[in-house]
């Protein structure tokens, strides 16, 4: 462990944000190569208890590596510092830097509940500091296209919406050759499975686009033998605009992954919008081409390019960007904690209801039977009451 005994002062006349990564692995190293493309921040240290994370941040550029997050917020002087760490840590690790008047970007889930998050940003309040939450997905590029034509009205009123998160499973692609990372299935340290890992960023996108959300029916899955769920079906309404949502994530083992993993259509009365509509002619162009970069980088030993001009990465540099911009100006992040604990209580209510529903089935298969087939009656009945009203 690295440690500095003289005192710094926490913050500079400069505009440069002086920012610390809490967390290397994958997604903490995206983040701490897109903070260092960015103009006027400088990313000083970073913190991560697997050796190798450490590595290949140093070779990534950074000065001073730590083993302990807590030491290197107690060592540096920081404006700014980004928690990739497994979400059982992110309380703890928002407090320290409470303790030590430093903003947080925090990777989603904010925490793993309500309660937990409240006490986080309790903590934060106490100190003076500004919690942004890296809810990227709706800053993708087609999923900014479908908020700009719906706020043009183009299609009128959306009675219905859906959408689909997918990503690969916890395994990897098949056949699976190494252990997986042993938090994400492990329920006290992630908190769940792909309702918080995927539809999390979910709840966020169609809370942006219609508003609160009140969650009416939820169901959940295991497609493998793991103590997670790995597959959820969420039925959501929008009060204030009216919407029906259906939202679907998993995380399946593909042996190939699908082109683009997330499907998002809102059908309006005079038309309907896709995100498909809006995904860039040249996003497997700039993938492939990132890809080769890569490859030819590990030849020459030098360390691959995580952040660059490509169409997922973009959506994490413009997230954290913004956040700093944010903290730069002395404003409230564009994502804030409150925005990340209101995903957190959509995700409970889903998780009581599915487990009311499971409860329920296994109490008396026959009756749960007959309520669903009353249920798709009235759905039914709804569906030609709208064509009738329409």
């Amino acid at each position: 462990m690295l440690s500095l005994s003289s005192p710094f002062s926490r913050r500079t006349d400069s505009s440069t944000l002086r920012l610390g990564v809490l967390g290397v692995g994958n997604i903490g190293m995206v983040h701490l190569k897109s903070a260092r493309a960015m103009a006027d921040v400088e990313v000083v240290a970073a913190a991560d208890a697997v050796p190798e994370n450490r590595r290949r941040a140093e070779r990534a550029g950074v000065a001073r590596t730590y083993d302990d997050y807590a030491a290197l917020l107690e060592a540096e002087a920081l404006d700014v510092a980004v928690v990739a760490l497994p979400p059982v840590l992110h309380r703890e690790a928002v407090e320290r830097a409470a303790e030590a008047g430093v903003d947080v970007f925090v990777e989603k889930p904010l925490a793993r509940s309500t309660d937990e998050a409240d006490r986080l940003l309790e903590a934060a309040a106490d100190g003076a500091i500004a919690v942004g939450v890296d809810h990227t997905l709706r800053y993708q590029p087609d999923i900014v296209g479908v908020a700009e034509e719906y706020a043009d009205g183009a299609v009128g009123h959306v009675p219905y919406a859906s959408m689909t998160r997918l990503n690969d499973g916890p395994l990897g692609r098949p056949p699976a050759d190494s252990a997986p990372a042993s938090w994400p299935l492990d329920p006290e340290a992630a908190g769940g499975g792909s309702l918080l890992e995927l539809g999390i960023h979910c709840f966020d996108v169609l809370e942006h686009l219609f508003g609160e959300l009140e969650v009416r029916s939820a169901s959940l899955g295991t497609t493998l033998e793991i103590p997670v769920e790995d597959a959820a079906t969420v039925l959501l309404e929008a009060p204030e605009t009216g919407t029906t949502i259906t939202l679907h994530c998993g995380s399946y083992q593909w042996e190939e992954l699908p082109e683009v993993n997330t499907r998002l259509r809102l059908e309006g009365v005079t038309g309907t919008i896709s995100n498909e509509d809006h995904l860039p002619d040249n996003i497997y162009v700039d993938a492939a081409r990132e890809a080769l970069k890569n490859v030819a980088s590990r030849v020459t030993d030098d360390e691959p390019t995580v952040f660059g001009p490509t169409f997922y990465l973009q959506a994490h540099y413009r997230a954290l960007e913004d956040f700093c911009d944010a903290v730069r100006a002395g404003e409230s992040p564009p994502i804030d904690g409150e925005d990340g604990r209101r995903t957190l209580a959509l995700a409970e209510r889903a998780y009581e209801l599915a487990a009311e529903d499971a409860r329920k089935r296994d109490e008396d298969p026959l009756e749960s039977e007959a309520d669903a087939r009353d249920s798709d009656r009235d759905g039914d009945r709804d569906q030609d009451e709208a064509e009738v009203t329409l």
